[in-house]
């Protein structure tokens, strides 16, 4: 699939904006209601970036509820690609970079889909998936930019690198495709029942996103009063009359980290590791089985991981957070 496929033009865009139930309304429900939102084949975009504020217990409801052929895109990709590729939900993820973090190398899961052409990983620039994301927010085709000249990720991107002279200057310019997801998952610290929605530390692209995307779900780690966001009306960076579902998922992005709340699960991180380091796909799809497939609930995922993990993450996401 080819970026150009994703573009939609404006007067669908606008269409879309316009019949959105913008009513100041309660969005809250359940995860598996939730995940009835995203279709098959549609384009979701991940807030957060690698391990921080991954929206993962919706991305585990949409693995439960056996979504296909999904088109994934995110600023950065942890293990969550891992599980989105293994589970058969997505065969396409547009990122800058695919890894389960620094100290765990390359993804061995993305190398053995791609590597065996089972699936895409297409491949830009941190920059240019963050101006991608603008333009989409912005309602406009693609953004013009300086971005990847010069560099061999251009090459692999292959014919959606397309540039242009600049009428002005006579600059080679780099034209990055817009991204509008038809459904935005994000993961919050807070928000209200209507779906304003508070970040506390790095924002990454998810303001953006949010504007992009023809729906956005939000997870939140709790749902405050409509009065306390209006409180802090500087710290709501997410609008309710983009957001289309608001579930509250305490520990939501497990067992990766949301800021001022808990820390990533390092013991359950090493053991992925140490299960996709032989085999990475066989290894993958046991840890699916077990912790997707196996448990009822987000809470019965979380018993699974171990209270003295979740406490000890919370322990040191507070610690971080009050320094």
């Amino acid at each position: 699939m080819k970026s150009e496929s994703l573009i939609k033009p404006y007067q669908q865009l606008r269409s879309a904006t316009l019949a959105r139930d913008r009513g100041l309304r309660e969005k809250v429900m359940s995860l598996e209601e939730a995940a009835k939102l995203v279709r098959d084949g549609d384009h979701v975009g991940i807030g957060g970036c690698t391990m921080s504020r991954t929206p993962m217990a919706m991305i585990w409801a949409l693995i439960r509820a056996r979504r296909k052929d999904l088109t994934v895109s995110r600023s950065i990709t942890s293990t969550e690609g891992d599980l989105l590729l293994a589970s058969g939900a997505s065969r396409h993820i547009i990122t800058s970079w695919f890894s389960q973090g620094i100290v765990w190398g390359v993804s061995k899961v993305m190398r053995h889909f791609t590597e065996n052409k089972l699936a895409r990983f297409e491949e830009w620039s941190h920059m240019s998936i963050g101006l991608r994301y603008r333009a989409g927010a912005m309602g406009i085709p693609f953004m013009p930019s300086r971005s990847m000249i010069g560099s061999d990720v251009s090459k692999r991107v292959g014919d959606d690198f397309k540039t242009m002279e600049c009428p002005f200057s006579g600059d080679r310019l780099v034209l990055l495709p817009a991204l509008n997801p038809d459904v935005a998952l994000i993961h919050v610290q807070r928000c209200d029942a209507y779906g304003n929605a508070q970040l506390d530390g790095l924002q990454f692209m998810d303001i953006d996103m949010a504007m992009a995307a023809n729906r956005v779900i939000l997870t939140t780690e709790r749902i405050v009063s409509n009065d306390q966001i209006r409180r802090t009306p500087d710290q709501t960076r997410i609008p309710f009359f983009t957001v289309e579902a608001v579930v509250e998922a305490p520990i939501g992005c497990a067992p990766h980290e949301c800021y001022g709340v808990y820390e990533p699960f390092f013991t359950q991180l090493d053991a992925y590791a140490e299960r996709t380091a032989k085999d990475a796909l066989q290894g993958c799809c046991d840890y699916l089985d077990e912790f997707y497939y196996g448990p009822k609930s987000w809470a019965d995922y979380l018993a699974k991981i171990g209270m003295d993990e979740v406490l000890d993450a919370c322990r040191r996401g507070r610690s971080v957070h009050n320094d």
